[in-house]
């Protein structure tokens, strides 16, 4: 008798501590603010931290509530430390495309542009859903300069943006045409980069 007792006094404890967690952490996940003026950025440049500084502002926009579609238009599936912590956050979307490996501009394959079409076909659904606040096209200007998908439709996407969604595109050779449509631009350095000196990307780090 007195075990049954203890046991329902536990399964009643544990209830009520997981009705003050969960409003514990609803109370930390404030509610954003809509916005009706929604920017088109670019992280561009040869230097280090294109990507990095796209999932940063990710990072801040996940903390304020805001809903995040984040699509890789030439990573394929690999293993990114991102997408293992990304993954189990509310309110993200990952959308990878691409294959696995590097792509080699001087021959670029008809299943390569396919994914990419892909991909820029997946970000305008989303884009357009609203479903979304902050839109991430990874890699999509280096996607551009090497002709696995039109300017033009780039272009248009970035025409075709509500005004309540922002968006962010990131790689190296941002077009000119893109860059004056943008907002904001940055344009990442090199320079020094461990690679030159033989040293290896670092998992954890790197990727």
């Amino acid at each position: 008798m007195v075990a049954i007792v203890w046991s329902l006094a536990i399964l009643i404890l544990n209830f009520w501590l997981g009705v003050l967690l969960r409003e514990k952490v609803s109370s930390h996940n404030p509610s954003p603010e809509p916005f009706t003026k929604g920017l088109v950025q670019i992280f561009t440049g040869n230097g280090k931290g294109k990507t990095s500084a796209a999932l940063g502002t990710v990072i801040r926009a996940l903390g304020q509530g805001l809903r995040v579609y984040f699509v890789y238009f030439m990573k394929g599936d690999y293993p990114y430390g991102e997408r293992h912590i990304l993954s189990k956050l509310p309110n993200v979307k990952l959308a990878s495309f691409g294959q696995k490996g590097f792509v080699d501009p001087a021959n670029i394959k008809p299943e390569e542009k396919e994914q990419a079409r892909l991909a820029l076909a997946a970000a305008r659904e989303a884009m357009l859903s609203g479903s979304y606040d902050l839109i991430v096209l990874d890699e999509i200007n280096i996607a551009i300069a090497w002709k696995l998908i039109e300017l033009d439709e780039v272009v248009k996407l970035t025409r075709d943006k509500p005004p309540n969604v922002e968006l962010i595109l990131t790689g190296r050779q941002a077009n000119a045409k893109l860059i004056k449509l943008a907002d904001l631009v940055t344009e990442m350095v090199k320079i020094k980069h461990p690679y030159d000196k033989g040293i290896k990307a670092k998992k954890g780090i790197d990727y």
